[in-house]
């Protein structure tokens, strides 16, 4: 049945092969293996339910807390000629009905639910007449109390699956989840660890960075002014900042929608609606937007400020690059932002126990902000990769900036800890360290410790920046809830005893940038067309990454238009004669700017230096990594990432000088013997000469061979 699970993913979707991990879950599947995916945003999860559910007798109920997602998918399901439908509050209990009365004489393949049906004992009666094969649980970390986004009603689930006739199978998928959070979902839906399947959590277009000690606003307009043709989300903490800043922007100019639960239901759905669209640029929202938006062009996502834990973070900013593109996700950090966290976490009607782990997760969230590491790294290591290398593309990797030695500064603030007896929060031991004459100081007799004012060339503000940095860095540990507790860890006792140095980089600003595509200009203006005459929003029609792949291919004939990625038989059906007219015009107009044959990198395409594809020509002219790096101002990792992302876009590369016959078989038996993605470990089994690149490149070409142990 693979095979004829891979002639589906051609014929409806309209891709020649699958992403990793998506073919062995479909196997578990439909070998009748309750089974879960851990995959980024992105990554192609719903195509794991999607496609059994075409091989499949029956229906899959697909169980999802996100309705926007639901009309989203449903819409793309059936552009691509699959019959589906969704079940939630957005449709009268008439409509409810007469869906589920379609769905029992079998009209639909997939049927989208909200959890929150479950409560209902009528509607799980009227599931038990429906023929149901597979019941996928989508956002499945919202089983787990621990997860950040727990949904009491996704505990009914368990007992669904046992009152369903037939004994359907059982997915659960997610992009966020920790180690305990994946612990739960297994335990609470019956699947055992050898038959979860986790991709990774990185997403390799995207690139991370953090602004510190910028005015927010004005880096801000600074990068929309430079990106005013794309799509973004800014994302605010409270009502009032994201009213505040919508008003700016439109004050300015730009089209920008808001978007929070203090408007009223007509207003969101009008403004997200005009996001969707495409006639609204830029979305100013709080956490209430996004929660399966499934606008596949979004380039850029903004925090203006710090969000409250990681999950959140990287479910937010996963909003960008959904169709596989470079995309940008910033956040625009201020002490200020800790405090309005802790205020609405402090607000929030939650037990002790789980107050207390929001501020611990609030404490990793400020690591991050103050971290001088890889950010990308940093975020797979706490949800788990322990071992994950640099991304070489995040603000961070690409720092320039010369380390100074700050030994000496971390040896005061730690040893100022100490003689407070650490007991204390950071404002006080900056305070201190500043030499400020606060009573309170006084009163403990701080005054009179050796390193009272031992920083006073420093404002009491600067040396709290500087003591989040050395938490960060694993030389302070934070403990307590409402109020934290400073101490000396034991790494932070080394540097004490002069066993650790401490190295720390100057302030990093960071430029946008912006690309220009005429042709794509055009191919956008022919989708919002036929998607407005369709009324569904334009990246159902394609995305952004479909549209990029046509503008660099330049198709002149329907069998050619059908080897853009993302084009399925329906689609060409359907748009690919407007598609093709717009591309012979264009070319007709610039015949100098005619590509060349299909499958090949243009010559005439226009990048900005640095670029991947200026990576992929130079590559191609024979350059060795070091040459390309020296020559693009890049660094070797960024090369070679480069180059796994034009594996990924399946461009024409020479196999046999990335990776030799016998390395490549090498590569492939450690891989299957392993039966995992984690570098390391396959590493350690090769010889010393075959390179992390090697492996990557390995698992790029052969993504089917990853999870296939050997006897």
């Amino acid at each position: 049945m693979i095979k004829k699970a891979r002639e589906y993913l051609k014929k409806y979707f309209g891709y020649d092969s699958f992403r990793p991990g998506q073919e062995k879950i479909i196997e578990f599947v439909l070998d009748g293996v309750p089974a879960a995916g851990i995959m980024p945003t992105g990554g192609g999860k719903s195509v794991c339910y999607q496609i059994p559910a075409l091989l499949l007798p029956g229906s899959t109920l697909v169980i999802s807390p996100l309705i926007s997602l639901m009309k989203d998918q449903v819409d793309s399901l059936v552009q691509a000629g699959i019959p589906a439908t969704f079940i939630n509050s957005s449709i009268t209990a008439s409509e409810v009905s007469k869906r589920l009365d379609d769905a029992v004489k079998g009209r639909y393949k997939l049927i989208y639910m909200a959890p929150e049906r479950l409560e209902s004992p009528y509607f799980l009666e009227e599931l038990k007449q429906l023929d149901i094969s597979l019941v996928a649980v989508d956002e499945a970390h919202c089983i787990s109390q621990w997860g950040h986004d727990f949904r009491p009603s996704y505990l009914k689930i368990s007992s669904l699956m046992s009152k369903l006739p037939g004994n359907p199978r059982v997915l659960a998928l997610t992009a966020t989840a920790t180690p305990t959070v994946r612990e739960d979902i297994c335990s609470l839906l019956g699947i055992s660890e050898e038959n979860t399947i986790i991709t990774g959590f990185e997403r390799t277009n995207l690139s991370f960075s953090v602004v510190k000690d910028e005015n927010s606003l004005t880096f801000l307009e600074r990068y929309l002014s430079k990106n005013k043709q794309e799509s973004g989300i800014v994302y605010g903490a409270t009502r009032k900042e994201v009213d505040n800043l919508y008003q700016y922007l439109l004050k300015k100019g730009y089209k920008a929608g808001r978007y929070h639960a203090g408007m009223n239901e007509s207003e969101r759905a009008s403004q997200q609606e005009l996001f969707l669209n495409d006639d609204i640029k830029i979305m100013v929202a709080t956490s209430a937007f996004g929660m399966g938006i499934n606008k596949t062009n979004v380039r850029m996502v903004f925090h203006y400020q710090m969000p409250k834990n990681m999950e959140s973070y990287y479910q937010e900013a996963g909003r960008a690059g959904r169709d596989g593109l470079d995309s940008e996700c910033i956040l625009l950090y201020s002490a200020q932002d800790i405090r309005v966290q802790r205020f609405l976490i402090d607000q929030s009607s939650t037990s002790d126990s789980r107050r207390e782990q929001e501020l611990k997760k609030l404490n990793q969230m400020k690591d991050y902000c103050h971290t001088e590491d890889c950010l990308q790294s940093f975020i797979l290591q706490y949800f788990g990769e322990e071992n994950s290398e640099p991304c070489g593309r995040c603000g961070n990797c690409l720092d320039t900036r010369s380390v100074e030695d700050v030994t000496v500064e971390a040896q005061m603030v730690l040893s100022c800890m100490i003689r407070m007896g650490e007991r204390f929060g950071r404002t006080l031991i900056s305070q201190v360290l500043a030499g400020s004459k606060n009573k309170k100081i006084a009163d403990f007799g701080f005054d009179k410790l050796s390193t009272y004012g031992i920083m006073k060339q420093r404002s009491a503000k600067e040396i709290a920046e500087f003591i989040d940095f050395l938490a960060s860095r694993q030389y302070i540990g934070i403990s307590g809830g409402q109020y934290p507790v400073l101490d000396v860890t034991n790494l932070g006792k080394e540097v004490l005893l002069n066993k650790e140095r401490v190295l720390r980089k100057q302030q990093l600003t960071i430029t946008a940038a912006q690309t220009d595509d005429v042709l794509f200009e055009k191919l956008r203006a022919v989708r919002k067309e036929l998607a407005a005459g369709e009324g569904v929003p334009p990246f159902i029609i394609f995305s952004d990454a479909a549209l990029k792949d046509m503008s660099l291919k330049q198709p002149q004939t329907k069998e050619e238009f059908l080897q853009v990625k993302g084009v399925g038989e329906q689609k060409a059906e359907r748009y690919g004669a407007a598609f093709l007219k717009a591309i012979s015009g264009y070319l007709s107009q610039n015949p100098v700017a005619k590509a060349e044959p299909i499958q090949s990198i243009s010559t005439k395409q226009q990048v900005k230096k640095g670029s991947y594809l200026d990576s992929y020509k130079l590559y191609n002219s024979g350059a060795s990594f070091d040459e390309i790096a020296a020559q693009l101002n890049l660094s070797v990792v960024t090369v070679e990432n480069h180059i796994i992302r034009c594996a990924q876009e399946e461009m024409p590369l020479d196999w046999e000088q990335i990776v030799g016959n016998s390395e490549q078989e090498l590569i492939i038996n450690a891989i299957r013997n392993i039966g995992a993605e984690k570098l390391k470990p396959i590493k350690e089994t090769l010889p010393e000469n075959i390179s992390y690149f090697q492996i990557k490149a390995v698992l790029v070409k052969y993504p089917a061979v990853t999870f296939q142990k050997t006897p």
